[in-house]
């Protein structure tokens, strides 16, 4: 890469069960990459199997940054992420390699290629105002109020995502102006950095949902409701806490606490839920984060992506004086 170039890096952006980490194990065996988590769930210690976390062999021999940040019972912001990925980013290509971002948190990805403004601080009492309605009307009746004053926002929440509804309400209420318009203004923009975008995106919908409905089930097979006994025990859990609203943990939660019939009905909330956080990371992709894409089904996919990897980096090597660039913002 000639003096003053700027740095690549690759974003491996796709829905739930689209296979973005085989694919991206299978690009960090042919070139120059190393990983970088994008995903809100492997932030947090001990979620292992509803996570699909990738084994203790796979990330010895592949190592991914930011995974098994933070316990359970902590928070993780998007802010956060996209100071330690920039930090990430900028030891990868110092080393002379390729930050390759991996994930379906649309969020983070947002965050990193947008920045961030500056929000409201949260406001206890206002929050307690916001949980009493809730308690009395229901979240979809705070959803449908968070659509009158914020619809871009509301767009893109579920109708009964608690933390985030709250907290897109709060900064409605105290700044007087809606979330999405006050993210849109004060960013600091995208990193100094030439992206290739790709976007696992499934050619046939219902065939991406078969795939989501075998993995839920081989979750619950391989211990998933074990996992969240252990979590319950060993941490000071509750189930508004971003770690046990993930999908998966969230339906296992309100299967122990009595919320459904029998297991066949967490299956089926299991699996609808995770279909709809598909819908929701599809639509970030068609709207928000528009990147080149992958048929996630083809069976060439692997040499597809390879090649048009191969290409990007042959617009721009790595290594010499180009370990020098570094991400300033």
């Amino acid at each position: 890469m000639a003096e003053g170039q700027v740095p690549p890096a690759i974003l491996l952006m796709g829905p739930t069960a689209s296979g973005k980490t085989t694919l991206a194990l299978a690009l960090a065996r042919r070139f120059p990459v190393e990983i970088i988590s994008v995903d809100s769930a492997l932030v947090f210690k001990d979620m292992d199997i509803g996570t699909a976390k990738p084994n203790k062999a796979t990330l010895a021999a592949f190592p991914h940054r930011l995974i098994d940040l933070i316990t359970p019972e902590e928070v993780y912001s998007a802010a956060r992420f996209r100071e330690e990925a920039l930090l990430a980013m900028r030891e990868i290509t110092e080393r002379g390699a390729v930050p390759l971002l991996v994930g379906g948190t649309m969020l983070y990805y947002k965050a990193l290629l947008e920045g961030l403004a500056e929000l409201p601080q949260a406001d206890p009492q206002l929050r307690a105002r916001l949980d009493a309605e809730a308690a009395e009307k229901g979240w979809p009746a705070l959803h449908a109020e968070l659509a009158r004053r914020d619809p871009e926002t509301a767009a893109r929440l579920d109708p009964t995502d608690r933390q985030r509804i709250q907290r897109a309400l709060e900064i409605c209420l105290a700044s007087g102006r809606a979330m999405s318009e006050l993210l849109a203004q004060g960013k600091s923009g995208p990193p100094p950095c030439r992206f290739l975008k790709l976007a696992l995106l499934p050619a046939e919908r219902s065939v991406l949902h078969e795939r989501i409905a075998r993995r839920f089930q081989a979750m619950l097979e391989g211990g998933l409701i074990e996992e969240v006994e252990t979590l319950r025990r060993r941490y000071r859990l509750h189930p508004d806490l971003p770690s046990m609203r993930a999908v998966g943990y969230r339906q296992v939660w309100a299967w122990m606490e009595g919320a459904y019939a029998d297991r066949a009905e967490l299956v089926n909330r299991g699996i609808y839920a995770t279909r709809q956080l598909a819908k929701r990371q599809i639509t970030w992709l068609a709207n928000s984060l528009p990147g080149e894409p992958c048929d996630c089904l083809a069976p060439d996919l692997e040499s597809r992506v390879a090649r048009r990897v191969e290409e990007f980096l042959r617009g721009g090597c790595v290594g010499g004086e180009s370990r020098k660039a570094i991400l300033r913002r």
